[in-house]
């Protein structure tokens, strides 16, 4: 558990049929640690590498408590056993479902519905465990910086390290980088009917999972842990 540049807590699907697409569409499991091509779909408007580039190095999830390197004085036994006992008291999550979106210029699976208590159970994880966090560098707060951020994810980022938590938090469990228009919905009807029977209705989060860097950039499923409050 040791070893890794950074640390995050992530919700990854469980082991079965979502988690083995996700681990095939961007060609990286993180429980195993192995990568390979990813998987090709007929119809898509661009091979598969390029357009799961970006998102495939953090493997299949939702960030719960962005990645963060460690404060001085701080360990990932430390980490791990905090997370052990903050789980103890932590309650499962049930919400309606998931679906495939567009978020922007990204494809993604979000939560149907109200997602209030997911919320919720995210704020309670990132102050939790903020003391484990060290602050950004002075480069990751210019490179967020350059983002057109609001008044609000500005003070959200000099606060908990990152501009999308608490008010700012839209779960999301990505699928692809950045594509053009036509390429954002080609490559989403190619997806939709793939996954359609691999949603989960309702949608449960009754785990997380600690997720670790390598050093070559590569984010691995160090850790589940279930919410048993």
């Amino acid at each position: 558990m040791n070893g890794y540049k950074r640390y995050a807590i992530y919700y990854a699907p469980e082991p079965g049929p979502l988690a083995e697409f996700g681990a095939e569409w961007l060609g990286w499991d993180p429980v195993v640690g192995e990568s390979e091509a990813p998987k090709e779909f007929p119809g898509l408007p661009c091979p598969a590498v390029e357009i799961t580039g970006t998102p495939s190095k953090y493997g299949f999830h939702g960030t719960i408590k962005p990645p963060f390197r460690l404060a001085d004085g701080k360990t990932a036994e430390g980490l791990h056993n905090a997370a052990t006992s903050l789980a103890k008291w932590l309650q499962s999550v049930t919400l309606d479902g998931l679906e495939l979106s567009r978020l922007g210029n990204f494809l993604a699976l979000t939560p149907v519905g109200k997602a209030t208590a997911l919320a919720s159970l995210a704020s309670h994880v990132v102050m939790e465990l903020d003391e484990f966090r060290a602050p950004p560098s002075d480069a990751e707060i210019q490179r967020r910086t350059r983002s057109a951020l609001s008044p609000v994810q500005l003070a959200l980022l000099n606060r908990w390290g990152y501009p999308y938590v608490m008010e700012e938090f839209r779960f999301h469990l990505t699928l692809s980088g950045r594509l053009k228009p036509d390429d954002l919905e080609a490559t989403h009807a190619v997806l939709a009917p793939v996954l359609d029977p691999l949603l989960p209705q309702p949608f449960i989060i009754d785990s997380l999972c600690l997720f670790g860097e390598d050093e070559d950039g590569r984010f691995h499923n160090l850790h589940r842990y279930t919410l048993s409050g």
